[in-house]
């Protein structure tokens, strides 16, 4: 069995037992008048479940494959792919999550986009500092006085 089937194979047991959860166990501390609504807490796991393992069993039958594109991974050459910068990017994202509490916001995600920018081959920094502080900016205020869920924009160490 080829790897992506393998991999089907293992996501469809996670999918499964998601499923289960969301049809079976989440109703069970519903309030007595949340049973009156038509959408319940778990409608969108129910979907999510469906949805998931029947595009994982389109996956496993086989559908897809109809014939083998040059653009396809070849997991027995995977040592000539470009791994570096893919695990630059893991790197960075777990050190985004790290630095979100004590830099903030702003910095912390400012910071993400010209690193993750310039590991992508980005090399205009006139561009990329500007639109990534743009950026940042932006989502922080959507966050942040749209949705009205807090974010610390900055360090603890610039705020009063």
């Amino acid at each position: 069995m080829a790897l992506d089937r393998w991999i089907a194979l293992i996501m469809l047991g996670i999918c499964l037992t998601y499923g289960y959860t969301a049809w079976f166990t989440m109703d069970a501390g519903l309030a007595p008048f949340m049973r009156q609504n038509p959408v319940w807490p778990s409608s969108f796991p129910k979907l999510l479940s469906i949805a998931s393992v029947l595009v994982l069993f389109f996956i496993l039958c086989g559908f897809e494959k109809s014939e083998q594109r040059a653009l396809d991974v070849d997991y027995r050459r995977l040592h000539e792919y470009r791994l570096g910068p893919a695990a630059a990017l893991l790197s960075l994202m777990v050190a985004y999550a790290l630095c979100l509490r004590p830099l903030g916001f702003l910095f912390s995600t400012a910071g993400f986009l010209i690193i993750g920018s310039f590991i992508l081959g980005e090399r205009k920094w006139h561009i990329m500092v500007p639109v990534s502080l743009i950026t940042a900016a932006v989502v922080w205020y959507l966050i942040q006085k749209v949705l009205g869920i807090y974010l610390r924009p900055l360090p603890g160490l610039l705020r009063n």
